[in-house]
């Protein structure tokens, strides 16, 4: 066997190890630690993509002395390999973009638990991309939840516990129902790995036995998944999760972990029921719907903001119905440009609120809307960061937002029914003009020049956060001027995931 082979297993163990270890250190040394694996990690993933591509195929990994069915194992492929690669590089980056505030907002005592949440919340977002078995995928998906919530609280402010409250109750209703439907899939079933299981889906299906428990189960799995990823109805912990924790925890949260979740229910639907099951007990018109929604009222939320922090929490609400839009069309066009919609949303996102707080530090208190005027003046890098964001975020060209709404106009017109398509391009307008209601117009605002009598005094600039800045900015000018090959990778990921739907 290829020793390459085993890179990604060692990119999900580095940071479980790292946690403990980071437990015993200094705030300042845990960092480094920290630094260090995400950055392993993700060379670790990197050189998982190139085997794969080189090799043109995918494999199975069995831990342990116990082969499926009986053991556990993790499955890698050019999808799986590609998404952990950029979750990586965009944890690192937001990381380094936020350290300044990190440093300021949490007291030293918590630097080292701080780097503890991180690499736990690293090997589960690695471990949702790559397992092969679904109750593994439900453990690592109470830990990222674990850690994400440490995150969101651990400023101590008021706001951050009463948003950490939310963001777990609401995380624990949607882990329960996901554990229910496990639970009554193993049941009609008999396994927790993907491909028996999908196997054995088929054969139900075929014989119409257990029908009706199957489409609770996969109704359930929705759900709970949709709660966690906050898809409109169920985004009310979005706004204080997002727009109160510290400047990388905002990055981090609003730009992968949500995506962790997705990338599961993606795996769900192609390598456990089959897109064809799907499409036929109605889920992708379901999704369809709400995905819509939340591209509207989403907007709508963020259009009503005065806080610039939570008018970009509620947009990650319209962004993320997008990605469930297109699953709604239920066709290869459609789960690939919400696949990539994935990758050029965690690029801005993470881009928008380091610039954000870079904006904000030093000259005002409070990211308020009106208190910004003029920023752009006095942090030239956060202010050009934050323009590219806005402007990829509403679909400027030769950025990634751009690129992402033409693959979903052309998915729409590659719907072979006349209501889904008029609505998806009517929505994707719609949409589009709200996003840049309130992007274009806090664009304009922090570049209108304020009187001298209200410039501000002194103001220090972060040469970390103009680094990520910089490297988010170059990033997403990659995705939306050469998204060619990462296209091409999304399409083999998905074909290699043995359920390739035809356009209808």
């Amino acid at each position: 066997m290829d020793f390459v082979r085993n890179f990604p297993l060692f990119s999900i163990l580095l940071p479980m190890v790292s946690g403990p270890i980071s437990s015993v250190m200094s705030g300042k040394k845990a960092k480094w630690l920290n630094y260090a694996v995400v950055a392993v990690s993700g060379l670790l993933s990197v050189a998982t993509l190139v085997y794969v591509l080189n090799t043109g195929s995918t494999y199975n990994y069995s831990m342990g002395a116990f082969p499926a069915p009986f053991g556990n194992e993790i499955r890698v492929g050019v999808l799986e390999a590609l998404t952990a690669t950029f979750f990586c590089f965009v944890m690192l980056l937001s990381l380094i973009g936020g350290y300044r505030f990190t440093k300021v907002d949490i007291p030293e005592e918590k630097q080292n638990l701080y780097y503890i949440m991180m690499n736990l919340l690293l090997s589960s977002l690695l471990a949702l991309i790559y397992t092969n078995d679904m109750f593994t995928g439900y453990v690592f998906i109470e830990i990222n939840t674990i850690a994400a919530c440490g995150l969101i609280m651990i400023r101590g402010w008021g706001r951050n516990l009463l948003a950490a409250t939310k963001y777990m109750i609401m995380s624990l209703l949607g882990s329960g129902l996901v554990l229910i439907s496990l639970s009554i899939l193993y049941g009609i079933t008999g396994h927790l790995l993907m491909e028996p299981m999908h196997e054995a889906i088929v054969e139900i299906m075929e014989n119409k036995t257990y029908t009706e428990p199957l489409t609770v189960a996969v109704g359930l799995f929705c759900v709970g998944i949709a709660i966690k990823s906050a898809l409109f109805p169920f985004h009310s912990w979005v706004p204080d999760a997002y727009g109160y924790s510290t400047c990388a925890s905002s990055a981090i949260l609003s730009s992968l972990v949500s995506k962790g979740y997705i990338f599961l229910l993606i795996k769900f639907f192609y390598r456990v029921i089959g897109t064809d099951i799907i499409h036929q007990i109605q889920v992708d018109d379901v999704l369809f719907v709400f995905g819509i929604a939340g591209m509207v009222f989403g907007s709508i939320s963020a259009i009503q903001q005065t806080d610039v922090s939570r008018m970009i929490a509620f947009s990650s609400v319209a962004q993320i119905g997008y990605i469930y839009m297109g699953f709604g069309l239920n066709t290869e066009a459609g789960m690939i440009a919400s696949v990539f919609h994935i990758l050029a949303h965690a690029t801005g996102k993470s881009l928008l609120f380091i610039s954000l707080n870079s904006l904000s530090d030093g000259t005002w208190e409070y990211a308020n809307y009106r208190k910004l005027r003029g920023a752009a003046y006095y942090h030239k890098f956060a202010g050009l960061g934050f323009a590219v964001g806005s402007l990829s975020m509403v679909g400027i060209p030769l950025l990634a937002g751009f690129t992402s709404k033409v693959y979903f106009a052309k998915a729409a017109f590659g719907v072979d029914s006349n209501p889904k398509m008029l609505i998806a391009l009517v929505a994707l307008a719609i949409s589009t003009i709200l996003n840049a209601m309130y992007f274009i117009g806090q664009t304009i605002n922090i570049y209108t020049p304020l009187s001298v009598e209200h410039e501000p005094g002194s103001v220090k600039h972060s040469a970390s956060a103009r680094v990520a800045v910089v490297l988010f900015i170059l990033i997403n000018l990659v995705l939306g001027m050469g998204s060619d090959p990462v296209i091409r990778w999304i399409r083999t990921g998905l074909v290699h995931f043995g359920a390739i739907i035809k356009i209808r």
